[in-house]
């Protein structure tokens, strides 16, 4: 079969690995996994290969049904006979069994078309499983059910019921992985035969184990209840077959710093912080002290707050003491405030006059309007009353100070109210 101009694969690339592939005893090379730091983990190459086995038998379903079942069963059989195994058929099943982004597959069945045409043509008969003679066979990359590795080893337990059906064990069915049996919670051992920490035998028979939960704290027991254990867990001690919570305050086991104190639970025991108040303590608030910190003092049982302002603490001058919790500040005086290390008293700026905070432009406009009063007020004269020239000179005057007031009218209203 001609390789597929779609699928890109240089036809020196192609000779070379089907001389690769073509030694049965050859063993695949694995493809690397990446490092630990890689945030991507890719899958085993068996777990690709079923896949593109699983891929192409459901391109092979397709086909058929797609090209078929049109009712006229004598041409079918005739056409049919001639496309099962025609090169057609294979070009078509092909093209569909990677999707875009599996990137492995894609790179898998690159590798190994030369195989699967070999068998198309030649292999179907003798090695129907695809699967088995791909994968496992030629390839070398996937082990038989039940087993793992290089050599295709049984699991713990057996092939045939690996880590005794009460686990999964590591890299089955390829040829990776150690074999160690994973065990499901509440069992144990190599092939996960035995009841594990915290559990015991409910029943047992030649292929059966049930497995179950002891009382609370018991590590080992012999039944459920209370009274059956066998071997406590950390923090617990056995006495008359029960499991009693070991008090770590009260002996050496507990360890907790100088400031801190200890508080036991079950199993086990906290360290908590001691109080502020407190240098050393045994146990929570003043009351509890074994010393009291500096800036407390003791009053009664409890280690209380000094105040330190109550004598004169505070030597600058305009100066006031603020006590806080174990000590104490010292602050500026009202009116006063903090300028190189001490406290000047604050400057409260006057009031500024209505003229000072003008603009020269502001200043400019005022002027205009001034010598525009003065000019309309001597041409009323010059009129002598005319009533005409009283209106222009009223209404020139009200129209400069509206235009001055509506741009201005912040600073006016804010000059007035401060006032000069």
């Amino acid at each position: 079969m001609a390789p597929r101009s779609s699928r890109g694969i240089a036809p020196a690339l192609l000779c070379g690995l089907s001389l690769f592939l073509g030694f049965p005893g050859l063993v695949w090379v694995q493809i690397s996994v990446p490092s630990q730091s890689s945030p991507h983990t890719e899958p085993h190459p068996c777990h690709t290969c079923r896949g593109l086995v699983d891929s192409f038998n459901k391109g092979l379903e397709r086909t058929i049904r797609d090209n078929f079942g049109g009712g006229n069963t004598a041409w079918e059989e005739e056409k049919l006979s001639k496309y099962k195994d025609s090169e057609t058929r294979l070009v078509e099943v092909l093209e569909g069994v990677c999707s875009k982004s599996d990137f492995e597959c894609h790179r898998l069945l690159e590798l190994s078309e030369e195989l699967v045409e070999s068998w198309w043509f030649h292999k179907q008969q003798e090695a129907p499983d695809l699967f088995q003679w791909l994968c496992s066979d030629s390839l070398k990359l996937c082990c038989p059910s039940g087993t793992f590795g290089p050599a295709c080893l049984p699991c713990p337990g057996g092939a045939e019921r690996p880590c005794g059906g009460y686990g999964r064990c590591e890299g089955e069915g390829t040829r990776g992985g150690s074999g160690h049996c994973d065990c499901q919670a509440g069992y144990g051992g190599e092939a996960c035969g035995q009841c594990g920490l915290g559990y015991f035998e409910a029943e047992r028979n030649a292929s059966h184990l049930v497995c179950s939960a002891c009382f609370g704290p018991c590590a080992r027991c012999s039944g459920p209840e209370e009274s059956h254990c066998l071997q406590c867990k950390k923090g617990w001690a056995l006495h008359h077959l029960k499991c009693v919570d070991i008090d770590e305050c009260g002996t050496e086991r507990a360890s907790c710093g100088a400031d801190q104190f200890c508080v036991n639970t079950e199993g086990s025991y906290e360290c908590r912080d001691c109080a502020k108040a407190c240098l050393g303590c045994m146990g929570a608030g003043p009351g509890r002290c074994k010393k009291c910190s500096p800036g407390y003092q003791q009053v009664g049982s409890k280690c209380l707050d000094v105040d330190e302002c109550e004598t004169a603490v505070c030597p600058g001058e305009n100066q006031q003491c603020e006590n806080t919790e174990g000590s104490y500040r010292c602050v500026c005086a009202d009116g006063y405030k903090q300028m190189e290390g001490i406290c000047v008293k604050e400057q409260i700026p006057e009031s500024a006059g209505f003229f000072s905070e003008m603009t020269e432009d502001e200043l400019v406009v005022l002027q205009q309007m001034f010598f525009g009063v003065i000019i309309c007020a001597l041409a009323t004269l010059a009129a002598k009353g005319d009533l005409v020239f009283t209106a222009i000179f009223i209404g020139a005057v009200a129209a400069m100070t509206g235009y001055w007031l509506s741009e201005r009218s912040d600073r006016v209203l804010e000059g007035f109210i401060k006032g000069r």
